[in-house]
């Protein structure tokens, strides 16, 4: 048996936002059986941007029950059933952060249909729900709402089934079984916590560089899921592993970039230049004026900061024509020609008609830009350390990246910046360093953040 789940959300950090809708149908293998579905109250405001996306709103979900109101029957319906979601983590995580706040530890077996769609309908563009709905004529009149995306799930895990009728209640065997690498001892000895790994070749030589908050886990990844034959060359040349623990994710995001482009490991992709899928972005027009963007984010071009959806950066986007007074028509908001609205009401200079100079409306511009790729000029980033007693800190001066290090609690909160720089040590100041830390204050995805 199967229970199909869709959710929605007040943001992407299970960490720190809420579920705002829930749908669940029960799958026999054959058809669905069952079937639940609710508006939940996150017992806080919801994101504009999310409202016009998903269209649920704070009225909405006032007098929705809360999550530990219908905790109890999410627990009885989806018991000895595998979990299955499209992005399955997504969702799976969201519920389990929910039950772990109300002191109970939530497991279900799971099942990604996301992962299953690339392996059984391999050669599609995009296995994203919305793009497998358009390529396989799966109709979703109710895209972005719970019960909407989980009857297109089920309807693709029908299709899915078609394709592997033994069904998947034993799980579903990866290629290259029968030659996988056996998972060596020496990962035995990982620690589980927050950090980066090298991976190393018989010679000694770095292959691969990766992180992880479970070091242990995601370096045994490696072993346990060799689906391509990219992975099983990597897990076939892996003889050695090492470590470093940094406790704040900020801090091994920061390392791994700095160690990945100081040993260019074979085995590692063009590092990524966006967590996220959209980027703000700038070009110069025929008439000499910088424009800004927000579009997807590719590796041909760094974008200034990112986005988790195009929805979040026009926000953002909003938020600096009204700090720099910025032209509307060249942020790309609106397609009108000649004047934009701001300049009817003179909180615009003229730039979308010429009336401005190039060169006073591009200063403002690259002003901007600074201030998106770091927010703050002066700032001390404070996030978790290696152990309880310990603090991870990077120092924002000027407007680049300092320098960063480790401090004992104690002298994170008494000291000042000026003395906490002596503490740390100098950091890479470069556009991948920028756009993880810009992202982890944006997103408040440090303990806290002081500034000076």
């Amino acid at each position: 048996m199967y229970a199909i789940i869709d959710i929605e959300t007040t943001g992407g950090n299970p960490a720190r936002d809420k579920i705002t809708e829930l749908a669940v149908f029960i799958h026999d293998g054959t058809r669905i059986v069952e079937e639940f579905s609710t508006l939940i109250n996150p017992e806080r405001r919801i994101p504009p941007f999310i409202s016009r996306m998903t269209g649920i709103t704070d009225a909405m979900v006032m007098n929705a029950p809360k999550f530990y109101e219908i905790a109890r029957q999410l627990v009885e319906l989806t018991r000895d059933k595998i979990f299955v979601a499209h992005n399955a983590t997504f969702d799976y995580n969201f519920i389990r952060n929910e039950f772990r706040s109300l002191g109970y530890d939530y497991n279900r077996k799971q099942l990604c249909t996301y992962k299953l769609s690339r392996k059984l309908l391999p050669g599609l563009p995009s296995y994203g729900l919305s793009k497998l709905c358009k390529e396989l004529h799966i109709v979703n009149n109710s895209r972005h709402r719970a019960a909407g995306d989980a009857m297109a799930t089920a309807v693709l895990f029908d299709i899915l089934l078609e394709k592997h009728p033994e069904g998947f209640v034993n799980g579903f065997p990866t290629m290259h079984q029968q030659t996988k690498v056996p998972i060596p001892d020496f990962l035995c000895n990982l620690p589980e916590e927050t950090g980066i790994y090298y991976l190393l070749n018989q010679d000694h030589e770095i292959v691969y560089i990766g992180k992880s908050r479970n070091i242990r886990k995601r370096a045994v990844s490696h072993f346990s899921s060799q689906a391509t034959k990219k992975a099983l060359e990597l897990a076939t040349a892996i003889k050695e592993v090492d470590f470093q623990v940094t406790g704040s994710e900020l801090g091994a995001l920061l390392l791994e970039s700095d160690e990945i482009k100081k040993h260019q490991p074979i085995y590692n992709r063009r590092q990524r230049r966006s967590f996220f899928n959209f980027g703000l972005f700038s070009f110069k027009d025929e008439k000499g004026y910088l424009n800004i963007r927000i579009d997807k984010t590719t590796n041909s071009e760094a974008p200034y900061t990112t986005f988790s959806n195009r929805e979040q950066g026009r926000e953002y986007l909003f938020e600096l024509i009204g700090s720099f007074q910025l032209c509307q028509n060249l942020c790309g908001l609106f397609g009108t020609t000649g004047a934009c609205f701001h300049y009817a009401v003179k909180q615009c200079q003229g730039a979308c008609i010429g009336m401005e100079p190039a060169g006073d409306y591009n200063a403002r511009v690259q002003k901007a830009l600074h201030h998106a790729s770091m927010p703050a000029n002066n700032l001390l980033i404070i996030d978790r350390g290696r152990h309880s007693e310990e603090k991870f800190m990077v120092l924002i001066k000027g407007g680049k990246i300092h320098s960063m290090g480790y401090a004992e609690t104690q002298q994170a909160q008494a000291l000042t910046p000026a003395h906490i720089e002596d503490l740390l040590h100098p950091a890479t100041d470069n556009r991948d360093a920028r756009l993880i830390v810009s992202s982890f204050i944006r997103n408040k995805r440090v303990e806290r953040t002081v500034p000076f």
